[in-house]
């Protein structure tokens, strides 16, 4: 602690000599609050619906004096400072909205966090953040009451204690924070399983405002925006509360998204612009007949590559063009995209404006159109690990190395062609095979396994679990059954094995180590 302000995130940034170049930066001011900035009264009327539910609605001033509000009672009732980590948990709906927003008014560090994640996961974030209070809906408590961590614990919904507090507090005025602070900890899985926390400062949020939001999106005050991904995604970050408000649209927020109410939503609000990923937009296509979607100018895609055939499915059953994008949770949104005066089906498009993109070889030199290397992207916003030393590996000379791969077309144009590492890419989630190896291991039925993504039209990957059965345990269906179920159970329910093998070995190397290169070609 440093007086008033809570230093542990800025203690933890990478030394400057591995952070990547950050072109643009000079366009920002010095000075610069990511909640104020999103809140300005010049972005849109005060009486303008800015955030939508299913049963309410809040103006931009209604949501202005909640945020102001909240904070007040994070500051006066629970000692947040200047730097503070603050973890929300809840589902996509206004609260969750204000609650990101408040933690950010007062200069503190919001940790976002995926509503299905589990005790355990939540306490690997928790502690790798040092994070001592949770806001939470009342709904999602459960699992942070579970938790091993020792936290404070406020919850909002169905009288909790933080609505009460909230209504009688008197806001407080945003905090004055320097632009490069850390506003927010995004995790990410890794690999290996262990997560990664990316930090985001006040001034990326402004910067993925003024570029993809600006040059592809390009919302409006007549926008109404909807989709799928949860708040605590940084695509959903920038869909529903960073491009919105900036703009003075409004956003309807689905708290249990799927195909159906999405089209409902669609219908009931005049949508005017769809974010999602691919796996959502093929389940559309069937459901599309019947149902008025004509308010709908365009869809976005992100979370896993967009192949030309479902682009093509789509337009024919609905009518609506896609852009399709790629960004990362390091890079804050998407910095390759198609827009729409520059649309190419089966490509991820072009450079976002800010942005510069490039092929590289392993050893980092540059190639050109028809040879495959790994993407590398410089803009405004990079890479900020919070103390990890895979700084170094996703900051590489200066350049973001995302981890995919692409192949450049003679027109300029990218086009995806795999990930170079073991990160599974399934229906716009990542998810590292370890972990759900991990989770698989505390079954006693299980000796040994390995997990890897395997190609799908679906889910782009399905996550497929190989496994060696302890001494005396005969494999059977009941058996990958009780295996998916026990990983449900353990973390997140999105990442438990869709496909389970048998098998009485698994391929390794002569040092012990899984070939998992070897796993995919088992199926």
């Amino acid at each position: 602690m440093d007086g008033q302000r809570d230093r542990f995130c800025e203690d933890r940034l990478p030394p400057v000599e591995r952070w990547p170049e950050l072109p643009g930066i000079d366009a920002y001011p010095d000075r610069l609050n990511a909640a104020s900035y999103l809140l300005d009264p010049a972005n849109g009327g005060a009486d303008l619906e800015c955030v939508r539910s299913a049963d309410r609605a809040w103006t931009r001033a209604e949501l202005t004096d909640r945020v102001g509000r909240l904070g007040a009672v994070l500051v006066d009732q629970h000692g947040v400072l200047p730097g503070t980590r603050v973890l929300v948990r809840g589902l996509n709906s206004p609260e969750m909205v204000a609650a990101i927003l408040a933690v950010m008014h007062v200069g503190g560090v919001v940790v976002p966090t995926m509503p299905l994640l589990r005790a355990a996961e939540l306490d690997r974030i928790a502690d790798r953040s040092e994070t001592d209070l949770v806001l939470t809906d009342h709904r999602l408590r459960g699992e942070v009451d579970a938790m091993a961590r020792s936290v404070t614990i406020a919850a909002w919904g169905d009288g909790g204690d933080l609505d009460a507090a909230t209504t009688r507090a008197v806001p407080r005025r945003a905090e004055d924070t320097a632009a490069d602070e850390v506003a927010m900890l995004l995790f990410t899985s890794g690999t290996t399983g262990v997560p990664k926390a990316a930090c985001q400062l006040h001034r990326d949020v402004a910067a993925i405002c003024e570029t993809v939001g600006a040059n592809v999106y390009a919302l409006t005050e007549d926008d109404v925006v909807c989709g799928t991904p949860p708040l605590a995604f940084a695509y959903g970050f920038g869909a529903f509360l960073a491009f919105p408000l900036r703009a003075g649209a409004s956003v309807v927020l689905l708290e249990q998204p799927g195909p159906g109410p999405l089209l409902d939503a669609i219908e009931r609000h005049g949508v005017t612009v769809l974010f999602t990923a691919p796996t959502a937009y093929r389940a559309l296509i069937p459901l599309a007949e019947g149902r008025d979607l004509s308010s709908v100018r365009y869809g976005a895609s992100a979370g896993e590559t967009l192949p030309a055939s479902t682009w093509d499915q789509f337009h024919e059953a609905t009518g609506i063009t896609l852009l399709d994008g790629i960004g990362s949770t390091e890079m804050l949104h998407v910095f390759l995209s198609n827009r729409l005066d520059a649309v190419r089906p089966g490509s991820t498009g072009l450079d976002v404006p800010g942005y510069r993109c490039r092929l590289v070889d392993d050893d980092g030199t540059p190639l050109g159109p028809g040879e495959i290397g790994h993407l590398e992207v410089q803009g405004p916003t990079g890479c900020l690990y919070l103390d990890d030393e895979r700084q170094s590996t996703y900051v590489r000379d200066g350049w973001n190395r995302t981890g995919d791969l692409y192949e450049l077309d003679g027109d300029g144009w990218y086009h995806y062609r795999s990930r170079a590492d073991d990160m599974i890419v399934s229906s716009g989630y990542n998810v590292a095979g370890p972990e759900v190896e991990a989770a698989l291991l505390t079954h006693p039925a299980v000796a040994e396994c390995g997990v890897v993504g395997l190609a799908d039209d679906e889910r782009g990957q399905v996550i497929t679990a190989f496994v060696v059965p302890a001494a005396e345990v005969e494999p059977s269906d009941d058996l990958a059954r009780s295996l998916q179920d026990h990983v449900k159970a353990t973390i997140a329910p999105y990442k438990y094995p869709r496909s389970v093998h048998f098998l009485d070995e698994l391929p390794k190397t002569g040092t012990g180590k899984v070939q998992r290169f070897r796993l995919r070609d088992l199926s």
